[in-house]
């Protein structure tokens, strides 16, 4: 049986770093200077300052009339529900459409002062 010898290669050596050259020398050197800082005046005009934040909009909320209790209320938008299907002809439609108009109606009616207790 043939057995297999390796042929293993001397290691080799790395040569000794050369000494920096002019122009390692010129990189190294570019690499270490920090750059010039910017006049004041020249900075205010690079960087302008940020505009005041806008206020988020918020949405409305709907008043509630004060002086009429909830239960009355709730009564009147009822009302007012039944009369716009009454109007559509009692036609199939969409009932939480009808609560929201009557809704509205009613809080503008009772916010002006022309429904109330």
């Amino acid at each position: 049986m043939a057995t297999k010898t390796s042929a293993k290669s001397p290691p080799t050596k790395r040569p000794a770093p050369a000494a920096a050259t002019s122009a390692t020398k010129a990189k190294t050197a570019a690499k270490a200077k920090p750059a010039p800082k910017p006049e004041p005046a020249a900075r205010a005009k690079a960087a302008p300052k940020p505009a005041a934040a806008a206020k988020p909009v918020r949405a409305r909320a709907a008043k509630k009339p004060a002086g009429v209790p909830p239960e009355q209320r709730k009564h009147y938008i009822e009302m007012a529900a039944y009369y716009i299907a009454e109007r559509r002809g009692f036609a199939p439609g969409n009932p939480l459409e009808d609560w929201v108009q009557a809704e509205a109606e009613i809080d503008r009616l009772l916010t002006q002062g022309l429904l109330g207790g």
